[in-house]
């Protein structure tokens, strides 16, 4: 089993700026393995850039929820401009690797990336938001959604949600690392909001220890005011307003 510090990249979204400085913010520290936890590209920001930068690299990655709608298309979903433009700006090259990746993965025995639960890639593992803001699951609740998919693990990564956080459960260690790319949003399905509070891209740094885990919740400067200039530009006032600010 690996020792090597990994990083874990959730929610890229597209913004190929915010991926850029997370990864030099990474390898400045001297980590050499990666993983993504998809939802890589849809959005209205940079997605041929984001595949441009990631195309070339060995990083693990599972398929996210908004990946999944990629593929799947429909007749909802062809008057929308993230859509079309986000099909675009991967080609057919990035829609075939979105194509093969799965819905989880075990890169290690005992670790297992998922996007949402390992059953549903649209429901929120740590979090419960039917109040309208995220609140942290008791132990009950989150080991009937994690088995028996995760049996035998001690670390299970999501994403999805984009709100950073850590939870510890019959020695499974439970991490979303946040959002690389969009740090706040408002859903409807119920209707929530998220908000990490500030428009820093974030991931998480996990180090195996001789006793579980340990999790380093990273936040990280780059030019968020750029990557919100090319939300507007592209009819996206609420991305904008998201990705300066970090609030909902």
């Amino acid at each position: 089993m690996h020792r090597e510090p990994l990083a874990v990249l959730a929610d890229i979204h597209g913004n190929s700026l915010a991926l850029e400085a997370v990864l030099t913010h990474a390898r400045a520290r001297g980590i050499n393995r990666f993983c993504n936890l998809g939802d890589t590209f849809y959005g209205p920001l940079d997605p041929a850039g984001t595949w441009a930068i990631l195309k070339g690299l060995d990083m693990p990655a599972i398929l996210g929820n908004q990946d999944r709608i990629l593929l799947e298309g429909g007749p909802n979903w062809e008057n929308v401009p993230s859509f079309q433009r986000t099909l675009k700006g991967i080609g057919e090259d990035g829609l075939a690797w979105l194509k093969a990746l799965p819905a989880t993965l075990r890169p290690e025995s005992d670790i297992l990336l998922c996007h949402g639960t390992p059953k549903n890639d649209m429901t929120y593992l740590l979090e419960d938001v039917t109040t309208g803001l995220p609140a942290i699951r008791n132990c009950t609740t989150l080991m009937e959604h994690l088995m028996p998919e995760a049996h035998g693990c001690s670390l299970v990564l999501t994403g999805h949600s984009h709100h950073a956080g850590l939870v510890m459960c019959n020695d499974i260690t439970i991490v979303n690392p946040g959002s690389v790319g969009l740090p706040a949003y408002d859903d409807d399905t119920p209707p929530h909001i998220i908000a990490s509070g500030s428009p820093h891209a974030r991931y998480a740094i996990l180090t195996r220890k001789d006793a579980g885990w340990d999790a380093e919740f990273m936040k990280v400067e780059y030019d968020w005011n750029a990557a919100a200039a090319v939300a507007k530009e592209n009819g996206r006032d609420d991305w904008a307003e998201w990705i300066t600010t970090g609030l909902a």
